[in-house]
């Protein structure tokens, strides 16, 4: 596969034109003019190599190579929205590497046993709407126009205003998902630094974290921080620092995988001189098992309920995210490891910390995910990077893989 890692770089940077950013790195925003710029490059590049390219209803983008069986397909790709000022692999990598794979089987094996797809998907980010894995709903069948048709972004446009200025529009919801889809495989960057760090460059993910989000928001009293003695205070930051602690503490006593975050902190009124009477903060929480994460919750809440007590503060807590662990197909998985094995790949069994657009497969459609490392660890950030040699070796496990679905029985 001479030139290999040569023609992703290339790929990546030509497809990272549409949206390059003067303030740094790659915004891409769903139903911007650098994202229809992107998807109709991508609908060129398609039909110059002889995919039958299409989009449909929303603008996710597909290109088929045919099989001698036309209604199976093996469907591959990722997302073609970045976040602001993202960087040059995050969901592109997918594309590309889609792309090339089965240019390449083509060239090497001719026509496939089954269809051959890859899909540039419309968006997964939610970086310009409140709203995530568009795309990936929309081709499942599990996308809602009621859920997305009051909402706006940061300019006060709004979704549908946005989706009918280039030219698309709602799915018909009676339609569901396509019955040809017989798996779906995305490859993508790791965004985080597990690969890097064992110097492995593929990375087979076995299961997709589960996650559940929290607010919390801590009412005491403000008052003058001169006059208040400590005894009388309803400090919530004073609660909140304990709380955050011990939030903390109990994560590292469970160990991996789970891992928990504070992320956002707001205070009232913040200023230097006024015991704080508001305090809210945010809690992220992931594992790949639901059990794990329902136990390790419920004493984060009890924690929470126990400080405000004893700082006589009031403590609500609003849990607005709770998604279940997704296991990837362990049959494709093993197909994907023995790929590896046979081609004396580098890899390494995982699982994904972040959401993708294979969790919105795998409940529908026999799905599996690959990945290839992040330099550092750093995503969604105009130094995102990956070393061509591990691009070109995520590629070589993708072929092997679609190979084996697409061209055996």
């Amino acid at each position: 596969m001479e030139g290999l890692k040569e023609e992703i770089v290339r790929k990546l940077h030509d497809l990272g034109k549409f949206g390059n950013d003067p303030d740094g790195g790659v915004s891409r925003l769903l139903y911007s003019k650098s994202w229809v710029e992107a998807q109709n490059a991508v609908k060129a590049w398609l039909e110059k190599e002889g995919f039958e390219a299409r989009f449909d209803e929303v603008g996710n983008l597909f290109g088929t190579l045919i099989g001698t069986k036309s209604d199976e397909t093996i469907l591959t790709g990722s997302h073609i929205d970045t976040v602001k000022n993202g960087g040059l692999y995050d969901g592109q990598y997918g594309i590309v590497a889609g792309i090339i794979a089965i240019n390449y089987l083509k060239e090497k094996y001719g026509q496939p046993l089954r269809n051959l797809e890859v899909v540039s998907m419309a968006e997964e980010e939610g970086s310009r709407f409140p709203y995530t894995f568009w795309g990936s709903k929309n081709i499942v069948g599990i996308a809602k126009q009621k859920d997305v048709e009051t909402i706006a972004d940061f300019n006060g446009i709004s979704f549908e205003e946005a989706m009918k200025e280039t030219g698309f529009h709602f799915k018909d919801e009676s339609k569901g998902m396509r019955k040809d889809v017989k798996s779906f495989v995305e490859i993508h960057v790791e965004q985080g630094s597990i690969l890097e760090a064992e110097k492995k460059s593929v990375g087979i993910v076995q299961s997709i974290v589960g996650q559940r989000r929290f607010s919390v928001q801590l009412t005491g009293d403000s008052n003058h921080a001169g006059t208040t003695p400590m005894g009388h205070r309803r400090d919530t930051v004073y609660a909140a620092s304990q709380m955050i602690s011990e939030i903390i503490t109990m994560a590292k006593e469970v160990g991996d995988p789970l891992v928990t975050t504070v992320g956002n902190i707001e205070v009232k009124p913040n200023m230097v001189n006024v015991v704080p009477g508001k305090t809210n903060f945010t809690i992220d929480v992931r594992h790949i098992d639901k059990n794990e994460i329902v136990q390790y919750t419920n004493k984060v809440k009890n924690t929470i309920a126990t400080r405000a007590k004893e700082h006589d503060v009031e403590a609500e807590i609003d849990m607005w995210l709770d998604i279940d662990p997704v296991p990837m197909d362990a049959k494709i998985v093993k197909v994907i490891e023995t790929v590896c094995n046979v081609n004396d790949l580098n890899y390494k069994m995982m699982h994904s910390g972040a959401g993708h657009d294979a969790q919105i497969f795998a409940p529908v459609v026999p799905t599996a995910m690959l990945f290839v490392p992040s330099h550092k660890g750093i995503s969604h950030n105009p130094a995102e990077h990956t070393e061509p040699e591990d691009l070109a070796e995520g590629v070589k496990a993708l072929i092997g893989t679609l190979y084996e679905l697409a061209y055996k029985e």
